[in-house]
């Protein structure tokens, strides 16, 4: 079953911006601090920013910190990311899941982000 939805990738130059979407299912949604992780090839997944249930705390990876925004909508189930100043290093696939204790059922598909000239 599939509890999550991201998209919201693609290519960009360095420098560029991209905004990825989660959209999540379930009615306990609003309940759960929510994170970005994301993926490169040969690497292991890795947190990238995470938001309390609420929306009122945040916190990013020292490799994103001042580039990347999370932010989420609850009534719409949906967390964002936001991309700025991106550059190569990440490219990689990115995923939305609970956070801390991720839900091995709520991993989606992933949207790929590839950041090249």
């Amino acid at each position: 079953q599939v509890h999550v939805v991201e998209s919201g990738g693609g290519l960009v130059q360095p420098g560029g911006s991209l905004r990825l979407s989660c959209a999540a299912s379930g009615s306990m949604f609003s309940i759960y601090a929510m994170g970005w992780y994301r993926q490169a090839p040969g690497k292991e997944r890795e947190l990238v920013a995470h938001i309390s249930s609420g929306g009122g705390i945040t916190n990013y990876a020292d490799s994103v910190k001042g580039r990347f925004t999370i932010s989420r909508h609850n009534a719409r189930n949906m967390v964002y990311l936001q991309m700025n100043s991106l550059k190569p290093e990440d490219t990689a696939v990115y995923y939305c899941n609970t956070y801390p204790h991720q839900d091995r059922d709520y991993w989606g598909q992933g949207t790929q982000v590839t950041v090249s000239s």
